[in-house]
Formats: structure tokens, sequence, C-alpha cells
């Protein structure tokens, strides 16, 4: 895949991951395809970085990586009993009391929770593997453009874990509890026809067409007004939670906010 950001000056450079900001949009990028983007803690702490170094003036975030592959998940490294320089082994995790395990696992998290901010619009763009963490990190944006040649798959339940990455959720949420059961305890590749017939990808296309169809959907974003996406995003976000009543009054108090936004009347 090109690099849309490779002339702008990085915000962060570490770890596998870069961040570029031009105006309203931001550019995360994985950038090992030598490994294919193959995930580590350290690069999960890069990735939380990124998100806090945001500036306001960001509207929507694109999620990229370099290569054949957009991640092909956890680095296997982490299975040795070395683990990674540094850092814990998975041996020495599971040792550890049951407090240190959950807040380990819950710092990991981090990397996956910042994409789906009501204040930004975050766009993965996904070619060839999305493998275990790769999924979970496509998952944890609000929209999922793929080329033609994408491969996801929920690897972990094969190797005798649980996906843990904050991807079983908007899994359930896009292709129903039996889809996605299906698809974590097989195991096998969701294609990118399944993908967009499914839910899961909001658009595919050839793969050298993956940056042009991104920056298409970024305008289509950028023309509506900012307040307006901010309060829309958190609206459909909550609607799974609320009942159909509830959700009629969330309605009811986004519009009225909007109103008077833009009636210059004050609340």
């Amino acid at each position: 895949m090109a690099s849309p950001d490779k002339d702008l000056v990085p915000v962060l450079d570490k770890d596998g991951v870069r961040l570029t900001v031009d105006d309203a949009v931001a550019t995360v990028t994985l950038t090992n395809p030598d490994k294919r983007n193959a995930q580590s803690p350290a690069l999960w702490r890069a990735l939380t970085e990124a998100g806090r170094q945001l500036p306001g003036s960001v509207r929507v975030v694109v999620l990229r990586a370099e290569g054949r592959s957009f991640s092909a998940g956890l680095d296997r490294q982490a299975f040795t009993p070395e683990g990674f320089d540094g850092e814990p082994s998975f041996v020495d995790l599971a040792r550890g009391s049951d407090a240190e395990l959950d807040a380990t696992i819950a710092e990991y998290q981090e990397a996956f929770t910042w994409w789906r901010r009501s204040d930004i619009v975050s766009v993965a763009a996904v070619q060839g593997h999305a493998i275990g963490a790769g999924f979970q990190l496509a998952l944890a944006c609000d929209l999922r453009v793929v080329a033609d040649d994408v491969q996801f798959a929920m690897r972990e339940t094969s190797l005798g874990l649980v996906p843990d990455l904050t991807g079983t959720h908007p899994l359930v949420g896009l292709v129903g509890y039996a889809r996605a059961l299906e698809i974590c305890v097989t195991g096998r590749f969701v294609t990118a026809e399944e993908a967009v017939n499914t839910g899961l990808a909001n658009l595919a296309v050839p793969a050298g067409q993956l940056d042009d169809a991104v920056r298409d959907l970024l305008s289509a974003v950028l023309a509506a007004p900012r307040d307006a996406v901010i309060e829309t995003k958190a609206l459909l976000r909550g609607a799974q939670d609320r009942t159909y009543e509830a959700q009629r009054g969330a309605e009811r108090q986004s519009q009225a906010r909007r109103l008077r936004d833009l009636a210059g009347v004050g609340d």
C-alpha cells in the first residue's frame, strides 16, 4: 500500500507505529512490513501514545499498514520462554496474581479503545492478512475499507486462548452472535466479499484503489459539520444499549442540542 503521509513530519514514529497529522486528518501507520506488522506490547504502547497525541483539530483518523499484510497478529516471540526484550513473557504473566494479569491485559487493551472516541471517526484501510490482534485492531475502528485480497481471521481460540483485545464486542455487534462464534472457534478466513456482505467491511475495492477509496470516504465524512457528526456517532454508539423508547428520547435530546446550537440559543 502506498504511503499518503510520507511527506509529512511524524508526530510519533516508534516501535512500528507512525503518526502523522494533516489538519483534520491523522494517519496511524503500522511500519514493520518485514514482519507483516506483527504486534507486540511495545507496539500497543505506541498506539496508545498515538491516540493521546492527537491534536484537537483532528476529525478523522486513518489506520493503515505498510506492506502486503495489514497485521499478521501477535508476534510469535510472545509465546517463547524469553518473550520480548524488556517485557514479561507470557509465562511470567501467567505466574502473576489475578490482579497483575488483569492490569497488564487492560494496559494492552488501551491501544484498541481510543479509536471509537466520539470526537473522531476512525477508518481502517485493510489489505492482505488481518489475523488475531490484527483483526481486532481493524475492528477497533468505526469503519473498515478493505482490499479485495483481505483475509480476516480470529485465531486465538485455536491457540487455546480467547480474543481479549476488545474485538469480541464489535464483532458480535456487526455479524451477530452465531456467526461471531463460528468465526472465532473455527479460526477460518473471512474474505472481502463475506466481510462486506456481513457488515464487517463498509467497502471492498481492488488493492490498488484502497488509498483512493479511503480518501473519498474521508472527504464525505469531513463534508458534514463536525458537531453533527459527533452527536450522530454518540447517538448510534449508544443505540444497542438503549430500549427503543430510550433511543427515541436520546434522539430528541440530541436534536434539541443541535437546533439550539444552529440557532445560537444557549441551553
